[in-house]
């Protein structure tokens, strides 16, 4: 529920923000509509689109078989045909069902048209551990997307983000899927009363700094924020880079960063081998080699499906301990 705290400020959550996104698209233009496993009537499987339905009707708030290939193939074909369509997948697992219809059909089409046809789709889908739902509803992929050419991936981590990315995305001609972290859904805080679109190419610099730069996205953000709260006690200054878009990468405000700190370490929630942070760091390697001054660090998800008993989830993936350790690790490494 919305609380109005001010003329131009309300207190609100992350899905709340999201399901306001939602109602502006739908309001905004004709063309859009939301479709997904469970996104009318039960509201959607994390609440986001409760009171759609009542508000637009069935055909713009659609429920779909239990068929994620289907129903993405659908919403592909209704963005070939001049339509906006918003695709909600339930977990980023069962996106893998759909992994045909995203990486050969969505992210190829324009190519192989020689952009005659456009596929302005979005596919929104939930990511991330720390809810114990197991390891079939647990992982993290968007390292695994944004390795697709054809597709932009984008993870909002803010209420701001999560107002405004929506709209923006629904303007690019090529598909775009975004990537919202379980546990982002309850967070709360304020948001401008008149928040809208936001940019979605660059990434943002949530805390400036001098000695370390903490490379994020999604989900790990405020456990960054809050580990680089730590840091400040051991008179160590992070500044805290928040991604936004995987693909395209915004490197020039990462290597801004570095240039200014000469170290790094890079969190990210997906598995060690062959992640996003593997791919960051090579970028680097290849663009900014003598800038560092120590090796860069990577904190990451240990290398099992996400197990389901709670102390066992929270060992495998990043917290604010194990970056925390890293960031020192790095700012006393000497060469």
């Amino acid at each position: 529920m919305t609380i109005a705290v001010a003329a131009s400020v309300i207190t609100t959550t992350y899905r709340e923000a999201l399901r306001m996104a939602l109602r502006e698209a739908l309001q905004r233009d004709p063309r859009v509509f939301l479709m997904g496993e469970d996104v009318g009537c039960y509201g959607g499987s994390y609440a986001v689109s409760k009171g759609l339905l009542e508000e637009f009707g069935e055909e713009r708030i659609r429920d779909t078989p239990l068929s994620e290939s289907g129903f993405v193939g659908a919403g592909i074909g209704a963005a070939l045909n001049g339509m906006r369509p918003i695709v909600e997948v339930m977990t980023c697992n069962f996106s893998l069902l759909a992994l045909d219809q995203i990486l050969n059909n969505a992210a190829t089409l324009r190519h192989m048209s020689g952009g005659q046809f456009s596929v302005p789709l979005v596919i929104r889908m939930a990511t991330g551990a720390g809810r114990q739902l197991a390891a079939q509803h647990s992982h993290s992929f968007e390292g695994w997307y944004a390795h697709i050419p054809g597709i932009r991936v984008v993870t909002p981590a803010t209420l701001e983000d999560a107002r405004g990315m929506l709209w923006t995305a629904l303007m690019d001609p090529d598909p775009v899927v975004m990537f919202e972290n379980v546990l982002l859904y309850n967070l709360e805080g304020e948001l401008a009363a008149d928040a809208g679109a936001v940019d979605i190419d660059r990434a943002a610099v949530r805390r400036l700094g001098d000695d370390i730069t903490l490379v994020t996205y999604g989900g790990c953000l405020y456990k960054t924020l809050q580990a680089a709260e730590r840091l400040a006690t051991q008179n160590v200054s992070a500044e805290v880079i928040d991604l936004r878009t995987l693909r395209p990468l915004d490197m020039t405000t990462v290597l801004g960063s570095l240039a200014k700190t000469h170290r790094m370490v890079i969190i990210d929630e997906g598995w060690k081998s062959g992640s996003l942070a593997a791919e960051i760091m090579a970028r680097v390697m290849e663009q900014a080699f003598y800038e560092l001054d120590a090796p860069i660090e990577r904190v990451c998800s240990a290398e099992v499906p996400i197990p389901y008993a709670r102390h066992l989830e929270q060992a495998a993936i990043p917290q604010v301990d194990t970056i925390f350790a890293a960031a020192l690790r790095t700012v006393n490494h000497h060469v």
